[in-house]
């Protein structure tokens, strides 16, 4: 009797220590109005539940109206969390970073890239953004529209054709995959590309998980895939050193000579682990939600024919300017495409990317309230994408809102802003440009699910992949 009463001391004094460490979070003068919810797991659950019933954004947006504030505090994932909404959120959020906020990674996405643990993820980060720009602006991307559009015809020619259904989003992320080996790696054999594509995708899974590491875990089985592909990315870097040193590889050939011959400012270069890490993370962050984008555009056009005939006209306007057999896309046709951008800028308002986080460096203000250091801080884009302050009837899918000036400053973010701006939002654009072009011009289509539901993990993700009915166009 007497160790039952002890243990129950114990149980009772742990839990007090928990409830006090986690109020004295939220103990702080001036906070934004919220609630921390239980101990530890704070409104974590009722994020999640919102999120298997496909409507994620209602827990935000619940929120910013019932405090009628455009801050609002909360606890996420055992961490205490202050949400900005609107527009003045996303300019505070996007002129302070570096200043106020940094970038913030959970702990555990050290297991999957363990050379985070050796050089911090924010500044492999940082470093990766001075790398990039060589490949990702304009005069780079004008490149690439040939390479995109021979990926996409092979694409649509093995995956597509002569199908009567096709379920779209694990063909849009064979596509995307394809294109990403391509351009960073220059692998274009079929099934060196499906030997990655497997445990490629259980790392994403597990990214995107809870983060226990138990044998079958998705987090445990995305660390064996991230070192199966890591194995095969040293055998790569290995070759391809070789190539470079005997003149067989081209130095501006793609991302990884680049990486093999880039130095720091101490000169310093990177090592393969680095390497190998920074093109799987590259991989990751240029497949899933491009991948999801493409799907939602598919459901999107599947859905309203005025959409899908005002995209196919542009379209067929273009291709008929082509020389018959096979000359490809080139840049000049791609800023033909304005329509049909302006309907993918409206996909992606209606389903954006999950929320992006950051944490702040030392303690601010923000529309009257105090943000201690330490805080996560959350950007939610439909606080603005589904608003009808700045989208008028914000439900109704409408391509013309971005005609003209388009929509006010920082209402429309899909890809961020400032510093941290995606910085492969021109090699998205490209790409989802020269998917769509290639569906149309093959394909008139249905939905084969009339009623799909949007699943979020954490991003929109159409739960039965969006299966379609294939109507190939007559010659």
């Amino acid at each position: 009797m007497e160790i039952f009463y002890l243990n129950l001391l114990f149980a009772v004094f742990f839990i007090s220590i928990i409830v006090h460490k986690h109020r004295s979070k939220f103990k702080h003068p001036n906070l934004p109005p919220g609630s921390s919810g239980l101990p530890y797991i704070g409104e974590t659950l009722e994020l999640l539940l919102t999120g298997w019933k496909g409507h994620p954004q209602k827990f935000f947006l619940d929120r910013k109206a019932k405090y009628a504030s455009e801050v609002f505090k909360t606890n996420l994932f055992c961490q205490p969390v202050a949400v900005l909404c609107g527009a003045a959120g996303n300019k505070f959020l996007f002129s302070n970073e570096n200043k106020v906020l940094k970038a913030w990674y959970p702990d555990f996405v050290c297991k999957i890239f363990p050379s985070s643990v050796q050089r911090s993820l924010i500044e492999q980060v940082d470093r990766l953004r001075t790398l990039l720009p060589e490949f990702l602006r304009p005069d780079a991307l004008k490149r690439y529209v040939g390479i995109f559009d021979t990926v996409a015809g092979r694409h649509f020619a093995s995956e597509w054709e002569n199908k009567e259904v096709v379920v779209v989003f694990p063909l849009a992320k064979s596509f995307t995959f394809g294109l990403a080996c391509s351009l960073f790696l220059s692998i274009e054999d079929p099934d060196h590309i499906a030997k990655l594509a497997s445990p490629f995708n259980l790392v994403v899974s597990g990214i995107f998980s809870i983060p226990i590491d138990l044998p079958g875990t998705p987090l445990n089985r995305a660390i064996k895939a991230a070192n199966f592909i890591r194995t095969e990315l040293f055998a790569i870097i290995k070759q391809r050193k070789k190539d470079l040193a005997e003149g067989k590889a081209s130095p501006k050939q793609d991302i990884l000579s680049h990486m093999l011959l880039a130095c720091d400012e101490k000169g310093a270069f990177m090592s393969e682990l680095n390497i190998a890490d920074t093109i799987l993370a590259l991989l990751a962050s240029a497949h899933e939600s491009t991948s999801a984008a493409c799907a939602f555009i598919v459901k999107y056009l599947a859905e309203l024919p005025h959409i899908y005939e005002g995209v196919y006209k542009e379209q067929m306007e273009i291709s008929e300017t082509k020389a018959p057999g096979d000359e490809l896309l080139n840049w000049n046709d791609i800023q033909k495409m304005r329509y049909s951008w302006n309907a993918i800028r409206e996909v992606l308002r209606l389903c954006p990317t999950f929320p992006n986080v950051r944490e702040a460096i030392h303690g601010f203000d923000f529309n009257g309230f105090s943000i201690p250091k330490g805080w996560k801080v959350y950007w939610n884009a439909n606080s603005t994408h589904r608003n009808p302050e700045y989208f008028p009837e914000p439900e109704r899918f409408d391509p013309s809102r971005f005609e003209g000036t388009g929509p006010a400053p920082y209402t429309f973010v899909p890809f961020g802003g400032g510093p941290m701006m995606c910085p492969g939002q021109g090699f998205a654009r490209l790409e989802m440009l020269i998917f769509m072009h290639n569906l149309v011009k093959r394909f008139k289509f249905d939905k084969f699910v009339a009623e799909e539901k949007v699943m979020f993990s954490p991003m929109p993700i159409p739960e039965k992949g969006v299966p379609i009915r294939l109507f190939p166009h007559r010659p």
